[in-house]
């Protein structure tokens, strides 16, 4: 689950993380308000108006403002709430902006110059390890930091058995050439960034800038955090954060009814039941020479009802030319899914207007395929994977 960078902030400083402080608000009116508090405050004179949106990118985008007084707040907050912010990392469309933060000007002149650090703590797949990533190239695209100067990207992994190390965090301000208060500074930070990550079970923590302050001060100027979906259960007051307003439509009613569903590029449909299976099927689908529309998958129970509702979640994507059906049947019967698919397209009747390929296997597969082939439906069987590959090849050819 992702949630916005002010609720990431919130988060941070509650761990002991220095973050730049601000203020959310909804409306320009709201913006003003936040702005005066915020100058009572921190004795801040210039503001950042900064759209709140799950995507990267938004300064690219237009959706981060410099404010120098409190018209300039208003007008900006105008502006960019209610707008289609589209971002690198948005749909083509963009992303409609319903709030946004108003937070203090942090690059006040100083004794030293401002310097922008990257820094993210994500779980190593390919080690098995939490790792803190970052890098002395804050502020731009970590891809292109990657692509380009690889040699200034740094990794520190974190054995589980005995957590962030003291000389770890000193070793990462070593590699990002501090000294003296702003060194030690970065050394707390590391710790509370850790800490933060482990404590709310997040699978991603990135801070893009951390800042060091002309007075060597180091802070949090942005944050983007995603949760582990699988812990909301023990994160209650982090649950409660959720923004539906940000995620898939699609992807939400799905959820609500107990599909398992990502919304993709392509035009073929997918119900399979098992992620395995699923991705399977999605590779089957690629290798016919066409790309998967969606990730669904149904679970151990496929009856008329759910698999109507899959229906209905799948042809709501105007993109998909065919579905195809691709079930295992071993702790549900063949025949029952069958009978589930011929029922669900009776009900839905001419709202499929797409051709419908179904591949049964395990138990009573034939008697399944025998069912689909009388049933009278303009659906068609398959038996062998390869079979229905070429079912569907041959739909949208």
């Amino acid at each position: 689950m992702n949630i916005h960078e002010y609720q990431g902030k919130e988060i941070l400083a509650s761990y002991g993380v220095r973050v730049q402080r601000g203020i959310v608000a909804n409306s320009p009116v709201e913006a003003v308000a936040a702005a005066k508090q915020l100058t009572a405050e921190t004795g801040t004179g210039w503001h950042v108006v900064k759209a709140q949106i799950h995507a990267g990118g938004r300064g690219k985008g237009g959706g981060v403002k410099l404010a120098k007084n409190l018209q300039q707040v208003e007008e900006l907050s105008e502006q960019i709430i209610g707008m289609m912010l589209k971002t690198p990392q948005t749909p083509p469309e963009g992303k409609k902006v319903h709030k946004v933060l108003i937070a203090e000007d942090v690059y006040y002149p100083g004794e030293s110059e401002t310097q922008e650090f990257y820094m993210s703590v994500l779980l190593n797949r390919a080690r098995g390890r939490n790792m803190i990533m970052y890098s002395t190239e804050g502020g731009m695209d970590i891809e292109e930091v990657a692509e380009h100067t690889p040699h200034l990207i740094f990794t520190e992994e974190i054995d589980p058995t005995v957590g962030l190390q003291g000389f770890q965090a000193r070793r990462i301000a070593f590699n990002l050439g501090l000294s003296g208060n702003a060194f030690k500074e970065m050394v707390k930070f590391v710790e509370s960034l850790y800490n933060a990550y482990i404590g709310c079970d997040a699978s991603m923590f990135e801070i893009n800038p951390v800042l060091k302050t002309s007075d060597n001060k180091i802070m949090a100027v942005d944050a983007k955090v995603n949760v582990d979906d699988n812990a909301l259960y023990r994160q209650p007051k982090i649950a409660d954060m959720r923004d539906i307003r940000e995620e898939n439509p699609i992807e939400v009613e799905a959820k609500e009814v107990g599909l398992n569903y990502v919304d993709l590029d392509g035009t073929v449909g997918c119900m399979v039941n098992g992620a395995g299976l699923a991705m399977a099927t999605m590779d089957l689908i690629k290798y016919a020479g066409f790309e998967p529309a969606n990730f669904l998958d149904v679970g151990g129970t496929a009856d008329a009802k759910r698999v109507e509702t899959a229906f209905r979640i799948i042809l709501k994507d105007p993109n998909v030319k065919a579905i195809l059906i691709n079930i295992f049947g071993g702790i549900v019967r063949c025949d029952r899914v069958a009978q589930g698919v011929i029922d669900a397209y009776k009900n839905m009747g001419d709202d499929i207007k797409v051709p419908i390929i179904v591949r049964l296997q395990g138990t009573n597969a034939e008697l399944a395929k025998e069912m689909i082939d009388q049933s009278g439906m303009p659906i068609l069987s398959a038996v062998q994977f390869q079979e229905a590959a070429d079912q569907v090849k041959a739909a949208l050819s």
